[in-house]
């Protein structure tokens, strides 16, 4: 009888009226290829591995060591090289995304 359509979500407004606003814009989304998406994967596998390796040995520097001040050191460098390693990986996969 009547064409009643299932009641949207929030998000789903949200996204339309973003959809909208980017049209209006003249901003044209482009989807992810296949070959950006396994590139994509990778690069997050990679700093995956690498963040995790990272952590090992961190873990094995701050259990062989007993002074608190070496270890908010450790710390410290351990939170600094994962946000380096985090930033990285979240730069390429901008570039990979864009390319």
């Amino acid at each position: 009888m009547t064409d009643e359509k299932p009641l949207k979500s929030s998000f789903e407004l949200a996204m339309e009226r973003l959809a909208k606003k980017d049209a209006d814009a003249g901003i044209a989304a482009t989807p992810v290829t296949d070959a950006q998406k396994a590139a994509i994967a990778e690069a997050r596998n990679f700093y995956e591995a690498k963040i995790a390796e990272l952590e090992v040995l961190h873990q094995s520097k701050t259990q062989s060591t007993l002074d608190p001040g070496e270890r908010e050191t450790l710390d410290q460098q351990y939170r600094r090289e994962r946000e380096h390693l985090t930033t990285e990986r979240d730069n390429k996969v901008a570039r990979l995304r864009r390319a």
